[in-house]
């Protein structure tokens, strides 16, 4: 499928994505390359990334890969100096590592729900926080006055309430706050763009395979009003956009790409039903005189 973004959109751009050696992470990594841009991408596995790194370069595209675990902060400030040091600068950095599994709160450990918020939360600070002194304006290959962009991968689970989601649901909800105050701290000072992505159910990622197996899934579509799940090009586009200077004055917000779906709910009643049943309670309202003014009592 044909881009709508030019190819040289982020031409002369350095970016780091963590989590890029598979999934998501990896889609935004190859659609940031095919774009223009220098990528490193971090992940704890050396073999996922050796192979993705492979994926990209054969290509024809720049990537390198670093292996560290965002949980650690020294992985995070050996890993951006790292990437800086091989590209000059960095101008994007998208926080994609996250960890997440099915569980019940009385099943799940006090341990368990650490994990999640160490991985997608803690993680996500301690890389923007080793981030900053590359990301700002005046930062290594920054003119004086133009600061980066930060990119945190979010979900929609908190917004309602997700079964099975209590961890994961605590941890996207810290990710949506780092975001906002960052954004509102940095972009204040330093110029640096902080943003967000909450991707849907996307086909043919590890987490679609985790968290809704087909044995939940049955039916699944029928309450997504797109009626499909998303591509992971879907939430890759979406980081081009805030990457690009189309989404230059876009700080602070959190893209949902869902297709709608954490705004359904089941229809209980057919749409081919609706008027009739309607008639039939506005008639019995009428008898009852509820909701008529006193006066007519």
């Amino acid at each position: 499928m044909e881009s709508p973004f030019r190819a040289d959109v982020l031409k002369g751009k350095a970016a780091l994505v963590t989590g890029g050696g598979s999934g998501i992470g990896f889609e935004i990594a190859a659609q940031l390359a095919r774009h223009g841009a220098q990528v490193a991408i971090m992940g704890r596995r050396r073999e996922v990334l050796d192979k993705a790194v492979a994926a990209l370069r054969s290509q024809g595209l720049r990537a390198v890969g670093f292996d560290g675990d965002v949980r650690k902060q020294e992985d995070a400030a050996r890993v951006l100096a790292a990437t800086v040091e091989h590209f000059g600068k960095l101008d994007i950095l998208v926080n994609g590592a996250a960890g997440n599994f099915l569980a019940s709160p009385e099943d799940l450990t006090p341990k368990g729900f650490r994990t999640v918020l160490d991985i997608d939360t803690v993680g996500t600070y301690t890389m923007c926080f080793e981030a900053l002194k590359y990301l700002k304006k005046g930062g290594p290959g920054k003119g004086p006055s133009t600061g980066g962009l930060i990119i945190n991968i979010s979900a929609t689970l908190h917004y309602t309430a997700t079964w099975y989601q209590i961890h994961v649901s605590a941890a996207k909800a810290g990710v949506d706050s780092i975001t906002r105050s960052l954004a509102l701290e940095w972009g204040s000072d330093y110029d640096i763009r902080v943003n967000g992505i909450a991707p849907g159910p996307i086909q043919g990622t590890p987490g679609l395979r985790k968290l809704a197996p087909e044995e939940m899934s049955k039916g699944h579509r029928e309450m997504m009003p797109l009626f499909k799940f998303g591509e992971k090009r879907d939430i890759a586009m979406a980081a081009l956009y805030l990457a690009s200077d189309a989404g230059k004055y876009v700080n602070g917000t959190t893209l949902v790409v869902d297709g709608g779906l954490w705004l359904s709910h089941p229809r209980h009643i057919p749409k081919k039903e609706v008027k009739e049943l309607s008639k039939i309670v506005e008639k019995k309202v009428r008898t009852s005189g509820v909701g008529m003014p006193s006066s007519k009592l």
